[in-house]
């Protein structure tokens, strides 16, 4: 592999997805590689937002829930969604955060499947996705309880208490990639249900929920789809479920009339009932901008270059950083991957913030953990070579021991 940067620049000038990095704001001089954590921001997202403020909401005010189908607006963007996680557009929604969501779902689980006690995940999952269910099954649950195994042993672990198995489709901190169909197919057979979490997954590879059988999913707006902080979330629910599965958070949006306003709750037939609040509709338009630019990139092409930016950091990075220290806690083989690679390093929260200085984004995640995420959107080749030879500046000179890049921020 030629790891110069002439090589790096002709990469990116036969990348048939180079067009699309002008469509967002991206400061110059700046390399990005924290749209796993937060995506940038499509230019056409300020036009439509302002669309929204002005003309919808400031103009024709109220009105908009009909004028401009607001009110239709969670199904409308849950069915784009659909076509990024291989589902149907009327098993999917768009509201709330993930943690709702998955709050509802695991309840949803829980309560199609009463004579089974346990929820089954893995240790090291995402920690607010153990936070709900142990809540779920704790404080709600009647006796249920969160069994998490280290994922060699989940296999092992499913019995017939298991009622519901909750992982991460994409692991938030190596990047290892779950196999979603055969864990799905494991679990059906011993009578479980399973919901995945595809938060590091929608807009960064291809995902097959109704392929493999899944029963239930959730996932973040915010990483991959691009659609700004506190981005509205997604949940699935496979067809042959919708109608067993309670909505624990009954609300008037979920109803099967709700312009009624009736005092007893109906649901609502099929995957509005999972709905509850009003919908965020300034937020759900943003989140709308980034997941159209998804779909029109195409998801294989995207995972395809994903790839390829991955492969090449991982090999700039092992050739220009030997020596000090970097250990790939991330699988080396492409297709067990994700779209971020992490380095493990005792002083990796010092090495990321040393990095930030010089115009280089990542994060950290504890203990040791240098995160990097490659959004092919807009992350090019020479991208990827000015990141790893800054972290080769940063490692030979000791930068990093600046006692300033020691103190801790609230978000790491």
């Amino acid at each position: 592999m030629d790891l110069t940067r002439d090589a790096a620049r002709r990469l990116d000038a036969a990348d048939e997805l180079r067009g699309f990095r002008d469509r967002f704001v991206i400061p110059p001089d700046l390399v990005y590689l924290d749209g796993n954590s937060l995506g940038a921001l499509p230019r056409a997202t300020v036009e439509r937002v302002a669309q929204v403020t002005q003309v919808e909401w400031g103009a024709d005010l109220v009105r908009s829930w009909n004028v401009h189908d607001w009110i239709r607006s969670p199904m409308k963007l849950g069915a784009k969604v659909s076509g990024l996680i291989g589902a149907s557009p009327d098993e999917v929604v768009v509201a709330d955060t993930t943690s709702v969501n998955l709050f509802r779902l695991v309840m949803a689980a829980l309560s199609m499947q009463t004579e089974r006690c346990e929820v089954l995940s893995e240790t090291g999952n995402f920690p607010t996705d153990l936070y709900v269910c142990e809540g779920a099954t704790g404080i709600f649950g009647r006796g249920r309880s969160l069994r998490t195994v280290q994922r060699a042993r989940l296999l092992e672990c499913l019995s017939e208490r298991t009622a519901l198995v909750v992982l991460t489709h994409i692991h938030y901190k190596t990047s290892e990639v779950f196999d979603l169909a055969a864990l799905t197919r494991a679990a059906h057979e011993r009578g479980a249900l399973i919901l995945w979490d595809l938060s590091h997954s929608a807009g960064a590879l291809p995902v097959d929920l109704n392929a493999a059988g899944a029963d239930f999913a959730i996932g973040c707006g915010y990483k991959y789809l691009n659609g700004g902080p506190g981005a509205p979330a997604f949940l699935y629910v496979a067809q042959r479920h919708q109608e067993r599965a309670i909505n624990a958070l009954a609300g008037w949006h979920g109803h099967d009339r709700p312009f009624d306003f009736v005092d007893h709750y109906v649901p609502a037939r099929g995957i509005r009932r999972f709905l509850t609040g009003t919908p965020p509709i300034i937020a759900s338009a943003a989140l709308e901008v980034g997941v159209d630019l998804v779909l029109e990139a195409g998801i294989e092409r995207l995972a395809a270059k994903s790839r390829r930016l991955s492969e090449y950091f991982i090999a700039l990075v092992e050739s220009l950083c030997a020596g000090h220290d970097l250990e790939l806690v991330s699988p080396r083989q492409a297709d067990q991957r994700g779209s971020h690679v992490s380095f493990a390093h005792p002083h990796g929260y010092e090495i990321v913030q040393a990095l930030i200085s010089e115009g280089v984004i990542g994060d950290f995640r504890a203990p040791d953990v240098a995160r990097f995420g490659f959004t092919p959107l807009y992350i090019g080749f020479e991208d990827v070579w000015i990141a790893a030879d800054k972290l080769r500046a940063v490692l030979e000179g000791g930068r990093w021991r600046d006692p300033r890049f020691a103190v801790r921020s609230t978000v790491t």
